[in-house]
């Protein structure tokens, strides 16, 4: 339902598990799978994007962002695996990481003036209208990857809170499930798809208010 579920479908093609209506680019295929089609035919790593942020400016490295969290005083534990493009391929290729693991979905209302970060924990199946109603917003849709690395510097498969580093603008609000928060330690990739980091939960939300992206919890049910 987000990048974070993209998967290898073809050399030039996505799939996201996802409902709700789709960002351009995307077509519908079936049993409520979306499709991403880059009108360039290349691979993950082709896809469309100068790769710079709405400033210029180029995004963080997970370097950029360690040393932003030691900064903040905020210890983490971070694994190095195969890159990850599905809830299915990080179960079987994190290893054993305890805590609570997540997806993340970047969504974009109709007029693409509001965006958010919903985080919730990665078996929660999303619909995305009930969610309208949880955010206060409606026809959400999924933000295409040129927004994706325009305003949270990253390419589909990476997709992370943590991110909010390189929103500086407080562009992107952030949602997250209220029971991710009591399953410590939390997980999200470090910004690369090839590694996975643990915070606390306390921790995490200090690096949210530092960067400026308080967050909103929400509740699913």
């Amino acid at each position: 339902m987000s990048y974070v579920n993209w998967t290898r479908n073809q050399p030039d093609r996505l799939r996201c598990l996802s409902h709700g209506p789709a960002a351009p680019g995307w077509r519908k295929g079936a049993a409520d799978v979306w499709l991403f089609e880059p009108a360039n035919e290349g691979t993950v790593t082709d896809l469309p994007h100068d790769g710079k942020l709405a400033d210029g400016s180029t995004p963080a490295t997970p370097d950029d962002l360690f040393r932003r969290l030691e900064a903040l005083g905020i210890a983490t534990s971070t694994v190095h695996h195969p890159p990850v493009f599905t809830v299915e391929e990080a179960k079987r290729l994190r290893g054993p990481v305890e805590g609570a693991h997540t997806k993340n979905l970047f969504l974009r209302d109709k007029k693409g003036r509001n965006m958010w970060l919903v985080v919730c924990l990665e078996d929660r199946e999303v619909n995305i209208r009930q969610l309208e109603g949880k955010l206060g917003t409606t026809r959400l849709s999924f933000g295409s990857p040129e927004r994706l690395m325009k305003y949270l510097g990253l390419i589909p498969g990476a997709v992370t809170p943590f991110a909010v580093v390189n929103d500086k603008g407080g562009a992107v609000r952030v949602a997250l499930e209220r029971g991710t928060l009591e399953r410590e330690p939390l997980n999200f990739h470090p910004l690369d798809n090839a590694m996975t980091t643990s915070i606390g939960a306390d921790d995490f939300l200090k690096f949210l208010e530092a960067e400026g992206h308080p967050v909103k919890l929400i509740d699913f049910g």
